[in-house]
């Protein structure tokens, strides 16, 4: 006996979220980093440590789907989140 052969409908591709949006603390170092400031000197403003500064800018380039800070930035200004003075 021959077995009928279900063709396999294939997933639409998955939908492209938009960013999620970032948090006031994120926000609040993406302007630090714009201002040039560094890890550890934005962990002493903010009084938090360099790993948290590090673990918020990691979780920014995630949620806008960049690769470094420079791209961050550009698409920060691109999206009005931060503040040119």
């Amino acid at each position: 006996m021959q077995g009928k052969t279900k063709k396999r409908e294939t997933p639409p591709p998955p939908r492209r979220k938009r960013p999620e949006a970032l948090t006031e603390r994120e926000l609040e170092i993406l302007q630090l980093i714009w201002s040039g400031l560094k890890n550890k000197e934005i962990a002493q403003r903010l009084k938090i440590s360099v790993k948290t500064v590090e673990a918020h800018r990691a979780n920014m380039m995630k949620k806008v789907r960049v690769s470094n800070a420079a791209q961050l930035l550009n698409a920060a200004i691109q999206e009005g989140l931060i503040q040119i003075k």
